[in-house]
């Protein structure tokens, strides 16, 4: 039989893989870690016993995290990505060559550290001439900026732990802050079957704060039900009112200028959340 992993994503289900090596194991100062290797996704970086990313699924959601709001916004140069320890939205980041510098801030270096050394195709760019890697509380160092950010990614974990208070309509207020006058932010805010409660509060939160407040899906096979939601908040700039002329070729597996569109089309019961 080998050896199998379970993600116990709610009381009642889980998603399993089968394990052909375990990498490294370490209680961080933060959460526990584990990397190992999976049979049938590659390598999988785990925190607190829930899948973080994997190799052959990754794509997905660093792409869409990241060029929906950098094709919608007209010009974004400065660009912080709180989380996202693994490197993959500043990989995605890096397409863009308006972006004269890009701002990664994780609380927990081991995750940096160990994507680094087992993720290579995802952390790659972490050591990139235009990236700042700082290991710091994200939430904090929201509060301690002011009109710095063109774009802002909240690449966080589920609310559990760390992660809690960048669900809390106090950050996103930071985050209104820390934009410039015409900036753009987006989080992602799980899935609607399991956490429609959440989509919800995140959903109306936003609203409160940000003129345009928009919600988005994409399929990730190895997260909770497969399907992911993303909420956007922006300033001024609509990502449904893009022009043809913003488009440029980038290298995706995934996103493409159709689907920066499509993806704002909401299945029924996920569009209901935001009413």
């Amino acid at each position: 039989m080998g050896l199998w992993f379970t993600e116990k994503q709610t009381e009642n289900f889980g998603i399993t893989a089968k394990i052909k090596q375990t990498y490294h194991t370490e209680q961080t100062d933060y959460q526990k870690l584990d990397m190992v290797e999976t049979a049938e996704w590659g390598n999988m970086l785990l925190l607190d016993d829930m899948v973080m990313t994997t190799e052959k699924d990754e794509f997905v959601y660093h792409e869409m995290v990241a060029h929906v709001p950098l094709f919608t916004h007209p010009n974004p140069k400065e660009v912080l990505v709180v989380g996202g320890g693994d490197g993959g939205v500043i990989r995605e980041i890096l397409k863009h060559p308006s972006v004269t510098k890009a701002v990664l801030v994780d609380i927990d270096g081991k995750v940096i550290e160990y994507a680094k050394k087992y993720l290579p195709s995802i952390a790659g760019k972490l050591d990139d001439p235009l990236v700042e890697v700082r290991v710091a509380d994200g939430f904090m160092h929201i509060a301690e900026s002011e009109k710095a950010y063109d774009v802002i990614l909240v690449d966080s974990t589920e609310p559990v732990g760390p992660a809690v208070n960048l669900f809390t309509k106090g950050f996103y207020a930071g985050i209104a802050s820390a934009l410039k006058d015409d900036g753009i932010f987006v989080a992602q805010t799980d899935n609607p079957w399991f956490k429609a409660d959440l989509i919800r509060q995140v959903y109306a939160d936003v609203k409160e704060i940000f003129p345009v407040t928009r919600l988005y899906t994409a399929n990730i096979p190895t997260y909770p039900s497969g399907l992911w939601t993303f909420t956007i908040g922006s300033k001024i700039h609509d990502p449904l009112k893009v022009k043809e002329d913003r488009f440029f070729e980038i290298e995706t597996k995934y996103y493409t200028k159709q689907l920066h569109h499509a993806c704002f089309v909401l299945p029924k019961f996920v569009e209901d959340l935001t009413v």
